[in-house]
């Protein structure tokens, strides 16, 4: 009976490993909205109604750990690859290529040739029959392996959020002429602008800011309801880092351990990128021993987990400081009251996730995901074929109303214990059974007679 039980649960559990592979013939629409720096316990710090209206219909991640190094550009291609920085090539703010000795920075980032070592998700899901926007998404304005969405304006900060909207929910309603955007990426600067200025512990300025985030938030949602797409498509918002506050008690002066004629300054930041001139093993025993609150690391150290280490872009030497520690080449001013780049373990550096529509549970949370898995849930959701790529669906699944959260090789695998232990327990019984003395019984059953004229007790 417990085989036929057992045998039953593997059924189920095939039978749920069917249905989860089984695509919807028509998805909704996709819209990904990113708000640039929303640090993940901005959520708990500020009131943001409508936000959480957004998510108490749908689904809240608390945190998301992100991609190292926590800067823009390497965390928004992550966002729509689902890659780690090293595998696809946007490193930092600013990069050196070897191989082509060209420069890259984030205002001068229109060469291909910086993007092309990944296929963000408005491009491959043009493969699939879908047209696709982007509105001002970092990279999405570039012509990335000779293609790009299907509808997408150049970057221009001042667009306003109200504008950017406006486009994108136009182009996901198409027209008589051509069918709507399936999948559609919205970026907006703040609170990351502002996190800068003001630091993310300036509780009365980040109010403020939030507050405007949040009213943002509102405006969508209204636009999408006056438009009729509210309830019809999935909306996910995110962000790419957090934010953590700086000091100018805090800061590493790299010309104070180095003359600047030993190296070439590639990237300054939390991260700073550095080319060795000289003696390269003499550049990084001073870069070692500069600060104790900075870590220099020559590339084939880089530690496994930052996933940073395997790219022609990344230079000879990185230095990595501490949370809230501001590098700087001399001088004592500081640069921004607020910054990001730091290790991506750091719970400063995570944003958040919330996502709603007919696709995901309502009034669903959980406290955290990686951000690379974000790329197979939108993939899931457009059911559109995933590119190779750093994430999995194995928690991200229990965002979605149709699927099991259950893990179904975890499932599979006790199943299949349990029947190897009950295999096991028989076998050694019968061999028991066989090893008992010669002429031995075996436990038989105490026969009762239930007639009582018999029993001689009562005569």
């Amino acid at each position: 009976m417990l085989l036929k039980i057992l045998l039953g649960v593997l059924c189920c559990v095939g039978a749920l490993a069917t249905e989860n592979i089984t695509e919807q013939l028509s998805p909704p629409q996709l819209l990904l909205v990113s708000f640039d720096g929303f640090r993940a316990d901005y959520l708990r710090r500020f009131p943001m109604p409508n936000l959480k209206l957004l998510y108490s219909q749908g689904v809240l991640v608390e945190q998301l750990t992100n991609v190292f190094i926590t800067k823009t550009f390497p965390n928004h291609y992550s966002l729509v690859t689902g890659l780690y920085a090293e595998s696809h090539g946007i490193l930092a703010s600013n990069m050196y290529d070897p191989v082509s000795h060209e420069h890259f920075h984030i205002n001068n980032d229109s060469n291909p040739m910086w993007w092309n070592e990944a296929r963000p998700l408005w491009i491959s899901a043009l493969d699939s029959g879908y047209k696709t926007a982007a509105m001002m998404w970092p990279g999405s304005d570039v012509t990335i392996r000779n293609r790009t969405a299907t509808h997408f304006l150049p970057y221009n900060p001042n667009v306003t959020f109200k504008q950017r909207v406006g486009n994108v929910t136009k182009w996901m309603l198409g027209d008589e002429k051509e069918k709507g955007a399936m999948f559609a990426a919205l970026y907006w600067e703040e609170p990351d602008r502002s996190g800068h200025i003001f630091g993310p512990d300036n509780d009365t300025a980040m109010s403020e800011v939030l507050k405007e985030v949040d009213d943002n938030i509102g405006l969508l949602i209204s636009e999408l309801k006056i438009t009729g797409l509210w309830g019809r498509v999935n909306i996910l918002i995110t962000s790419d880092h957090g934010m953590t506050q700086c000091s100018a008690q805090r800061l590493i002066k790299l010309d104070n351990c180095l003359h600047p004629d030993n190296y070439t300054l590639v990237d300054l930041s939390p991260v700073t990128a550095i080319i060795p001139l000289k003696d390269p093993e003499a550049v990084f025993k001073l870069l070692d021993k500069c600060h104790e609150h900075m870590k220099a690391y020559k590339k084939p150290d880089i530690p496994d987990r930052l996933h940073y280490r395997n790219n022609d872009r990344v230079q000879p030497i990185i230095l990595i400081a501490d949370e809230g520690w501001t590098i700087v080449r001399r001088g004592d001013k500081l640069p921004r009251l607020g910054d990001h780049g730091y290790d991506n373990a750091l719970p400063s550096m995570h944003p958040f996730m919330a996502a709603s529509g007919p696709s995901f549970r309502q009034g669903y949370r959980i406290s955290s995901l990686q951000s690379v898995d974000i790329y197979p849930l939108m993939c899931k959701l457009l059911s559109v074929p995933p590119q190779p790529n750093n994430g999995t669906m194995t928690h991200a699944r229990c965002l979605l109303a149709a699927e099991s959260c259950w893990d179904v090789p975890l499932v599979i695998g006790l199943v299949v214990g349990v029947l190897l232990l009950l295999t096991a327990i028989t076998v050694l019984f019968r061999f028991l059974s066989s090893r008992r003395p010669p002429g031995s019984r075996p436990f038989q059953r105490l026969q009762v007679d239930d007639d009582d004229d018999d029993d001689p007790m009562l005569e």
